[in-house]
């Protein structure tokens, strides 16, 4: 979950927002024209050559964030790297393609359709007769029915994370010969492409047991391009390697070893030749690509510099340690080299040894000298090896969102949340994320879909696009007016309970990273946005972010350069009366207020390294809130606690985090939209709507959508469904994400796959004088 940064099928076990009262939303989708889906955005980037091209053989190194702790894609802990695994090992009836959409797998499946309607919807699957399981038995029907038991929900006994969709089917059974599968459904239902994908054998199934525990350590029964053949715990490695009872295309790639390594650590592991293939973060792609370029190299990773300084810590810290933690990427690849430049050291050491006679002062002058010329050394030794790397970019098919919490203070009127969303310019967010990563700098205009996929089209009309004086009058209607009153407020807790209010930089007094090696004082804490003192302090009064000594030219990447450069003093007309005017008594000068009380709202981020950009949007955010009156308490938290102490439990008023986009919103996206209802407890059962806003008028949308057979009127609704959720304004679509990975320039068919899903069997190394396709996108 990434906020920036979790995993699909992961994060759609996470995060957002809805619909507060019944609105009148223009019917923006009512036509039927799938002329509104557009096209991706950007295109995969992964290299493409034809097989004819690819070698027979080798290992690929891939970098991953775990190694997973089950293999069962529908348990509740199952993460990325468990659907990586699953993608190359298991059948998946439908797999999507470049634009996001299913497309059958005629590798299983040689055909697939809806056969009757009345007087119940019938599916007949039609199985490839070459499909079989790695220990020899045919997939069939067994497999289907066994899946289907396991994940209807009926069965307590199997701890499953998701029924979705199963729990509508009445039976499974064998059609007319071994081969014809016949899904019977209780209720109709759209979505029946998502089911069987992937298909487990009826082995891990067939009960409780073998369910919860047996596919957990290892899948023992695979049929895919590849077999899972080895899981090392101590080592952080999962290998796969060809199956010899693959009926399809032969893999090209004799294994594919994921390996579980930090992101600060991708960057090293990939220069010293451990890694082949790593999604890495725009700091690292920039430093790669500067590197691969042969260009300015020393320079951008010398010391003092705005990119040199980043990595030179990053390689003293896998200097000193090696691997943080996490296990090294094909350690075994890169041993003879390790050692010779071990050798090669001492050799150096020994001539340059001073007699003994010399002072001592004088030793301790070269072996500075010595390490200041390792060093040296060793960064240009990764520079030569950078530069057979290239950075492969497209972009996620997942988006990033402000979420408004509905549920409570100044945000449970539907006013205010319009009035946040009418302040907010998303074209400009969407520039500073993509534009300096060479990507499409376009907002995204669905809930429910991105550009591309069949589901999508531009509705934030129903809400409105960025208009100020529109935000005041909302404000002011809400009763929220400048110059109020404003009571003396009491110290209090920051969102979440995790320190008070306190001064920018300020320690959360609870957060369970507070004094560890790595936190800085701005990691944690919370600092105020709009207060005039603070602002210029924020900038250090000259225009520069104190945190970073930089001047904000990296502030897409970096995200740690904006606040205080819109917020200085006179920096922005109409936020501040002019220096030394008095504001009047008992109240704020330029804060909107309403019963004796600032709007103010509490803005939580995630720390860490990981969340830069976050952060630099965030302050973005907060200085066009300024603007008009509204005050942000910008909070940074742990990011380990983020999602479950702050999101999940509803202790924020605004958040970034994103969503996966899916190929079956009927399904995927209702509970991330559903109305909440009362528990008998009286706390509210959220589902994963996590903003609390909802209207049975949407879930009503959701509910047609799933049960009809007709796709055009199936995307009709979905499209008013996500006029509605704009129009209710719980949350804000920013920007599609950025996937930025870092490749072997002799790698092809893997890198950026955008929306597609990888295909495993045609990954490989180039023949030797063989290029790729000229229209890869990173050739360009």
């Amino acid at each position: 979950m990434s906020h920036d940064g979790l995993g699909p099928r992961a994060v759609m076990r996470s995060v957002t927002f809805l619909t507060a009262t019944v609105l009148a939303v223009p019917l923006l989708a009512a036509c039927g024209s799938d002329d509104q889906a557009g096209k991706p955005l950007a295109a995969q980037d992964i290299a493409s050559a034809d097989r004819a091209r690819v070698a027979d053989g080798g290992t690929l190194r891939w970098a991953v964030d775990d190694v997973p702790e089950t293999f069962n894609s529908f348990q509740a802990d199952a993460d990325a790297t468990t659907n990586r695994v699953a993608q190359a090992v298991l059948p998946a009836m439908y797999r999507l393609d470049a634009a996001g959409r299913p497309r059958r797998d005629a590798d299983y499946l040689e055909s697939a359709k809806v056969v009757d309607t009345e007087p119940k919807q019938v599916v007949l699957y039609r199985l490839d007769q070459q499909a079989v399981w790695s220990d020899g038995r045919e997939i069939g029907a067994a497999d289907f029915a066994a899946q289907w038991r396991a994940l209807s929900g009926k069965d307590s006994a199997y701890w499953t994370a998701r029924n979705a969709g199963y729990d509508r089917i009445e039976k499974v059974e064998r059609g007319r010969n071994d081969l014809e599968v016949r899904v019977t459904f209780a209720r109709p239902y759209a979505d029946w492409r998502s089911l069987f994908s992937p298909l487990y054998p009826k082995d891990v199934m067939g009960t409780p047991d073998a369910f919860n525990d047996g596919a957990r350590r290892t899948l023992k029964v695979t049929a895919g391009p590849f077999a899972l053949r080895k899981v090392d715990r101590k080592a952080e490695t999962v290998t796969l390697a060809r199956n010899p009872r693959w009926w399809g295309r032969p893999a090209k790639l004799s294994e594919i070893v994921l390996t579980a390594v930090p992101r600060e650590d991708r960057a090293s592991a990939l220069a010293a030749g451990k890694l082949d293939l790593a999604e890495v973060d725009p700091a690292d792609a920039r430093r790669i690509e500067t590197a691969a370029k042969g260009s300015a190299g020393a320079d951008a990773s010398a010391p003092g510099t705005a990119e040199g300084t980043g990595a030179a810590k990053k390689s003293e810290k896998s200097e000193k340690s090696g691997k943080s933690g996490k296990a090294d990427p094909s350690e075994k690849s890169g041993k003879a080299d390790d050692d010779q430049q071990s050798d090669d050291e001492q050799q150096k050491g020994d001539g340059e040894k001073k007699s003994d006679g010399e002072k001592k002062g004088d030793d301790g002058d070269t072996e500075e000298q010595e390490s200041s010329d390792g060093k040296a050394s060793r960064a240009a030794a990764a520079q030569d090896a950078s530069r057979d790397l290239e950075v492969r970019r497209s972009l996620e098919p997942a988006y990033t969102q402000l979420a408004l919490n509905g549920s409570e203070g100044p945000l449970a009127d539907e006013r205010v949340r319009r009035a946040v969303a009418r302040a907010l310019d998303r074209k400009e967010l969407a520039k500073l994320v993509l534009r300096p990563l060479g990507l499409p700098a376009e907002p995204v205009g669905s809930h429910l879909a991105l550009s591309g996929q069949a589901a999508y089209a531009d509705n934030s009309g129903a809400l409105g696009g960025q208009d100020t004086a529109e935000a005041r009058a909302l404000l002011g209607d809400a009763g929220w007016v400048p110059g109020g009153k404003v009571d003396e407020e009491k110290t209090e807790k920051a969102a979440g309970g995790e320190g008070e209010k306190s001064d920018r930089g300020a320690k959360s007094s609870s957060s369970p990273k507070a004094g560890k090696k790595g936190d800085s004082d701005d990691d944690e804490g919370t600092y105020i946005v709009g207060e005039d003192d603070k602002a210029h302090r924020a900038s250090g009064g000259d225009g520069k972010d104190q945190r970073s000594g930089h001047d904000g030219r990296h502030l897409a990447q970096d995200g740690r350069q904006w606040v205080g450069r819109e917020l200085r003093q006179g920096g922005m007309a109409g936020a501040y009366a002019p220096k030394g005017t008095a504001a009047p008594a008992g109240s704020a000068s330029g804060v909107l207020a309403k019963d004796g009380k600032a709007l103010n709202l509490r803005f939580v981020l995630p720390s860490g390294e990981g969340s830069e950009t976050l952060r630099a949007v965030a302050e973005r955010i907060s200085s066009m809130l300024v603007k008009v009156g509204i005050r942000t308490r910008i909070t940074k938290v742990s990011e380990a606690n983020y999602f479950k102490d702050h999101i999940a439990s509803g202790q924020y008023d605004l958040a970034l985090y994103s969503w996966p986009a899916s190929a079956f919103p009927a399904t995927d996206a209702r509970p991330i939209y559903a109305k909440p209802v009362p528990a008998a407890d009286g706390s509210l059962t959220v589902e994963q709507n996590y903003t609390r806003v909802g209207t049975d008028q949407v879930d009503q949308l959701f509910d047609r959508a799933a049960a009809t057979l007709d796709e055009d009127e199936a995307r009709d609704l979905l499209r008013k469904a996500d006029s509605r959720i704009w129009a209710a304004a719980g949350s804000i679509p920013l920007y599609q994400r950025p996937q930025l990975v870092a490749a072997r320039k002799g790698l092809v068919n893997a890198g950026a796959f955008g929306f597609g899903t990888p295909v495993y069997e045609d990954m490989g190394f180039l023949k030797k004088g063989a290029v790729r396709d000229a229209a890869s996108p990173s050739q360009k």
